[in-house]
């Protein structure tokens, strides 16, 4: 049978450019998916649906979060930000909330399999979605041992992962989950959840809610490492789509020869949304970029 497939992507309103540059970028090389999901917060909604059309929706944090988590009004919110409160968690940021919505979505839809595109990608190859299939065996990005050597919270996220799964500390690996253009299976994602809820005796988003420090791509690579021993899944070290993550903002020749050093396999490139960088500037030099 046919695998299905989504495109999801979680943005917000300061990186509403750079989704409308990814969005094109889609509609020009993307095939082998039914739908392009993106993932918004309320006050967002009438920005991004210009966005909407027959292969693309918006959906809101009402659509996914449980009823318990709400967001703090803006004029009671420190600094401003974006922030959630609830009886089950630690108070969360727009990332948090972003990355429960990430695994949240996949109660919603009944594709097979979800890509996930942050807002600061943009494809600059043809690439059909139906290949992140082997057979039956999804795709799954893993840097090996790359958690021990990560410059970032990795460790942290690690141990979360642990503790969220329920993995002995001795059985949790040392693998590095997080990347671009991440593939996950959406029943394992609902089987994930499942597994939380049922080792600790409550909603899974308030598992993972416990502590700030947190990562769903983590999560769900420790859940098919440890829990389902690579089942379901062929892993992969190449990732999709490379990214430009630190200061300073790569030259326009630094950009292209970015795009001309991918490999075969290698479909779309990424800016750190942080990184200041005009987005009319990098529509212009991706969407010249032709691919040999």
């Amino acid at each position: 049978m046919t695998k299905t497939n989504a495109i999801i992507t979680a943005s917000y309103a300061p990186d509403f450019e750079r989704c409308k540059i990814l969005c094109e970028s889609m509609d020009r090389y993307a095939t082998g998916y039914e739908c392009h999901y993106i993932l918004v917060d309320m006050p967002d909604v009438p920005l991004f649906k210009q966005l909407e059309g027959p292969n693309r929706k918006i959906v809101t944090e009402k659509q996914l979060l449980p009823w318990w988590i709400y967001r703090v009004p803006k004029l009671l919110s420190p600094k401003g930000r974006r922030l959630w409160v609830s009886p089950l968690t630690v108070p969360l940021h727009g990332w948090h909330i972003q990355q429960i919505k990430r695994i949240a979505i996949a109660f919603f839809l009944k594709d097979d399999g979800l890509l996930y595109c942050d807002s600061d990608t943009v494809f600059v190859k043809p690439f059909n979605v139906r290949d992140i299939w082997h057979g039956d065996d999804l795709r799954l990005w893993r840097e090996v041992k790359g958690a021990l050597t990560a410059a970032s919270d990795h460790l942290h996220w690690k141990a979360h992962a642990g503790r969220a799964l329920s993995i002995p500390e001795p059985e949790q690996p040392d693998h590095n989950y997080v990347c671009q253009f991440v593939t996950w299976k959406r029943q394992s994602v609902i089987d994930m959840c499942e597994r939380m809820e049922s080792r600790h005796g409550r909603p899974w988003a308030s598992v993972i809610g416990a502590s700030r420090k947190f990562s769903e791509c983590m999560i769900y690579g420790a859940y098919v490492d440890s829990i389902l021993k690579g089942e379901g899944h062929h892993e992969t070290e190449v990732s999709l789509c490379p990214m430009c993550w630190f200061d300073p903002a790569p030259s326009d020749e630094d950009l292209t020869k970015f795009m001309h050093d991918l490999t075969e396999e290698q479909v779309a490139i990424g800016v750190q949304s942080f990184i200041p960088m005009d987005p009319e500037k990098f529509r212009e030099l991706t969407s010249a970029f032709k691919p040999t």
